[in-house]
Order: structure tokens, then C-alpha cells, then sequence
């Protein structure tokens, strides 16, 4: 399943061409198991705002859940070079949006991963791509910021990494508790940011500051 996008960079849709790619057969059993969604929670199921929203929803859940299709190892291991580099290597403010397996919500915020290479680094852009692999699926935060973890350190064998997330999440804003500014941190740490205090501390310091 894929998206892609040809065109001018102007605003008028005849100047582009819209590809999309999805599992045939997901495709119609989800859009079918979303109409009778739509003709329980909706009187008028049939009204013309919802005549295709089934075949819509089916198609934007396998985009969410993409990263099920995705071997986020494979991504690193893509773009793995020899560097003897030992220094923080950090990556911060990643965008993230994920669904709530418990509720099937969103919830969406930033990621910020750091690791010590031990004589391998991988291209900037993979760290955010693992994120995403890994985001694209039902979750939960806190699993979700041990697999960005343990995925970095298996890959890279570093010295240690370091993930902290920090979201909001739907389903205590719009239901339950209804809390509207509450963030949700997490975080999780191998390595030396584990053992020296000073390392952790260095790359808490370092996503709190605006370098940029």
C-alpha cells in the first residue's frame, strides 16, 4: 500500500495525478464491516455525505496501520555505514500519529531519540522512518517507546539509546476525563544513558532547548 503523488505544485487538481494502492481484499471487508458501523450509530445511513465514506474509512485505517507492513530493522540496516563516531547522535521533535488500541483514537505528538554509535551510524532520516514504522500501528505509548528503543539498539549495537515521547491523546480529550492540555511523557533508556547520569541529563537538556 502506497501513496504517490505526481504533479506541479499547484493548487488545482488537474495539474496532478493521485496513485493509490491498497489490499483489494481489506479493503472491501473492512469497508463492509464499516457500513454496518455507519447503520447503527447513524439514522440516516444512506444519506449522500455517507454513501462512500465505508470505502473511505477503509482505505484511511490501512494507511494508519501501515507500519504493520513495515520491518523497521530493515529500514536501518538500509542505510547502515562504518563511522567512528562516538558522540550523541540526536533526532528530536519527530512528529508521530498513532491510534489508541484501546480506544482506536489518535493520539499524536513528538519523539525525541538519541544513541552513542559503537562503530555503526544510520541515515537521519531511518530514525524518524522507525518511528513511524513502529507508530503506524494499534498502540500503546509506553510499548510504542520501548519498540523505537530496543529496534535502535538491536540494529546498531550502540553504546545506548534514548527515546522520550511526549503526546496527546484523543481519548482522554474528547471521552472520559475530557482533560484538553494534558501531555503524556514517556521515556526509556539503554546503555550509558542508563549508567552516567550526566549522558541522560546532556540529552534531557538537549530536547529542551531550541537549537534551531
Amino acid at each position: 500500500m502506497e501513496y504517490i503523488f505526481k504533479g506541479k505544485g499547484v493548487i488545482d487538481e488537474s495539474d496532478y495525478t493521485k496513485f493509490e494502492q491498497f489490499n483489494k481484499e481489506k479493503t472491501e471487508r473492512l469497508a463492509g464491516l464499516y457500513k454496518e458501523v455507519l447503520q447503527v450509530v447513524d439514522a440516516e445511513p444512506e444519506r449522500e455525505g455517507l454513501i462512500d465514506t465505508p470505502m473511505r474509512v477503509a482505505k484511511a485505517m490501512q494507511f494508519l496501520t501501515q507500519g504493520y507492513n513495515l520491518d523497521p530493522k530493515e529500514l536501518l540496516a538500509s542505510a547502515m555505514f562504518t563511522e567512528n563516531y562516538q558522540q550523541m547522535v540526536l533526532v528530536k521533535d519527530i512528529e508521530l500519529y498513532s491510534m489508541c488500541e484501546h480506544h482506536m483514537i489518535p493520539f499524536f505528538g513528538k519523539a525525541h531519540v538519541a544513541y552513542i554509535p559503537n562503530g555503526k551510524i544510520t541515515g537521519l532520516s531511518k530514525i524518524a522512518r522507525v518511528v513511524d514504522a513502529y507508530a503506524r500501528r494499534l498502540q500503546v505509548q509506553e510499548r510504542l517507546t520501548m519498540q523505537i528503543r530496543d529496534c535502535i539498539q538491536d540494529a546498531l549495537n550502540p553504546l545506548g539509546v534514548a527515546v522520550v515521547i511526549e503526546a496527546h491523546h484523543l481519548c482522554m480529550m474528547m471521552r472520559g476525563i475530557q482533560k484538553q492540555n494534558s501531555v503524556t511523557t514517556t521515556s526509556a533508556f539503554t546503555g550509558v544513558f542508563l549508567r552516567d547520569p550526566r549522558t541522560r541529563e546532556e540529552f534531557i537538556h538537549l530536547i529542551g532547548e531550541k537549537l534551531h
